[in-house]
């Protein structure tokens, strides 16, 4: 299994959205970025991911499963672009802000700290632990 981590503007496509899709998932659309695609190539049946909130609150609020393997982006007529479909699991009880995840000597390299404005990224399975327990997970 493997991490990772959405972020998604809360205006544009929040929490509450993704839960409201249930089982069904929705697509990750809309990636135009080569690096964060490629991600999304990587991802297996099954692997979780945070569900982070940009922009305002910036924080991680949720844990999202991947439905569906890559596919090409519903979104685009461009081949270029694909994504993976995901779907809500749970939220997290105690969202984890950026400002505590930047304060944390043992998340300094995450991507999200290193590479903040890549929209789907990988997340270490020491990392997701201890923001699970950030979290109170």
């Amino acid at each position: 299994m493997r991490y990772w981590l959405f972020k998604s503007e809360p205006d544009t496509w929040g929490w509450n959205d993704q839960v409201a899709k249930g089982d069904a998932g929705e697509e990750w659309d809309g990636v135009r970025n080569y690096q964060a695609r490629n991600f999304m190539r990587e991802m297996k049946l099954g692997d979780l991911g945070f569900f982070y909130h940009s922009q305002k609150t910036r924080e991680i609020v949720g844990i999202v499963e991947i439905c569906a393997e890559v596919h090409p982006d519903s979104s685009t007529d461009d081949p270029r672009w694909e994504c993976v479909d995901i779907k809500a699991v749970k939220p997290v009880p105690r969202p984890v802000s950026l400002d505590q995840i930047k304060a944390t000597p043992e998340l300094a390299e995450m991507v999200l700290v290193k590479s903040s404005r890549l929209s789907v990224q990988p997340v270490t399975p020491e990392e997701w632990d201890l923001i699970c327990k950030m979290g109170g997970l």
